[in-house]
């Protein structure tokens, strides 16, 4: 199981995101540390930013990350899909 890490980016995002929306990242970051290519999450690499990967939250919203050396996650950002993606 990967470790997890988070950028001070993405805990601003987070902070900033409705309960409902912070119970869905919760549980896509747990989904995450368990199996980091669970289909609910649609996990690919993000178009033009090598090394970085989007997660589904919903359909309107994104996590980003990297993969790292031993077996870590690096959490970028997290957003609606447009915003998230526009900057990863």
């Amino acid at each position: 199981m990967p470790k997890i890490e988070y950028t001070r980016r993405f805990l601003r995002s987070y902070r900033k995101l409705s309960k409902d929306l912070q119970q869905k990242v919760s549980k896509a970051v747990a989904l995450l540390a368990e199996n980091p290519r669970h289909p609910s999450l649609q996990t690919k690499p993000v178009r033009g930013s090598a090394g970085i990967y989007e997660a589904r939250i919903d359909i309107n919203y994104r996590l980003t990350y990297e993969r790292w050396p031993e077996d870590t996650l690096k959490l970028r950002a997290v957003g609606s899909h447009d915003e998230t993606l526009k900057n990863p």
